[in-house]
């Protein structure tokens, strides 16, 4: 920081790509971390499904409501 500049602001090197948002977060750490989620959700989107589940779900398939039943109580 030099004379020139009021104090609490960025170096010149150091100035963020856009001024932040509402939520505090400039426009590349956003960018940032949408990226990262995406990937995450793409690599639990491509994992099999467990056994387990799908035995749930066929279950609750076979025992739920026929056509023409009342679904509540």
């Amino acid at each position: 920081m030099n004379e020139d500049e009021p104090a609490g602001t960025f170096p010149s090197g150091d100035r963020p790509t856009r001024v932040r948002g509402d939520n505090g977060l400039n426009d590349q750490t956003q960018r940032r971390i949408g990226s990262h989620l995406r990937a995450m959700y793409d690599s639990v989107v491509q994992q099999p499904i467990p056994d387990h589940f799908r035995d749930l779900i066929a279950r609750l398939e076979d025992d739920g409501p026929k056509t023409g039943e009342p679904s509540g109580p």
